[in-house]
């Protein structure tokens, strides 16, 4: 890859979510690889693809499922070194919304094999690369069809469901989810924290 640096971007489906951020990064002298995935695929073997994908020394930013996909990546092949990683809105805890929506037939199809990481669970960093979370604080999305969601939220994920611990840092953010990976806001913050290490 060309560039100052490298940088993989983690999505699903088209990987077109993560365009607009990958394009912001480029032009700034990174350069990025975006990994494209199927949430209806068994989650192990997405986790597994990604490992593969990402065979070279870079930065990590992942959205959503992407961003715990990213974290329990790097988690489990101690091999690869990361030298950052950003997660957007990434429910690593489970996500209330995904649960309330799996219960229903539409919702367990589309989640497919992947319904298991929405269940609660814990989420750690114990690698040497800092690591920074952006979470959204606007309630616009559509976990909230299926309920008022408890607490700061992006009307998807719940700040509390985006906490690493060993986290370096955590940003709160005035957009929705789906918001947070198209915002001009949120990309500067992936540009310094890449950069340095730190949002501020």
């Amino acid at each position: 890859m060309n560039g100052k640096h490298s940088a993989f971007g983690s999505t699903e489906n088209s990987g077109a979510a993560m365009l607009l951020l990958a394009a912001r990064l480029e032009q700034r002298g990174y350069g990025v690889r975006v990994f494209s995935y199927s949430g209806r695929r068994a989650y192990d073997a997405n986790v597994e693809a990604l490992a593969r994908f990402a065979r070279e020394p870079a930065a990590f930013v992942g959205h959503s499922l992407g961003g715990v996909l990213v974290l329990d990546m790097l988690n489990r092949h101690a091999e690869l070194e990361p030298s950052s990683v950003v997660l957007l809105g990434a429910p690593v805890r489970g996500c209330l919304a995904g649960r309330r929506f799996g219960a229903a037939q539409p919702g367990r199809w589309m989640m497919g094999a992947s319904r298991q990481v929405w269940e609660e669970r814990p989420a750690r960093w114990a690698r040497g690369a800092p690591l920074g979370v952006v979470a959204g604080t606007l309630p616009m999305g559509l976990g909230r069809a299926f309920g008022s969601l408890p607490g700061l939220n992006d009307g998807v994920v719940r700040v509390e469901e985006t906490t690493v611990d060993g986290m370096t840092e955590r940003a709160l953010v005035p957009r929705g989810h789906s918001m947070l990976v198209v915002s001009t806001r949120v990309s500067g913050l992936v540009e310094r924290f890449l950069a340095s290490g730190r949002f501020a």
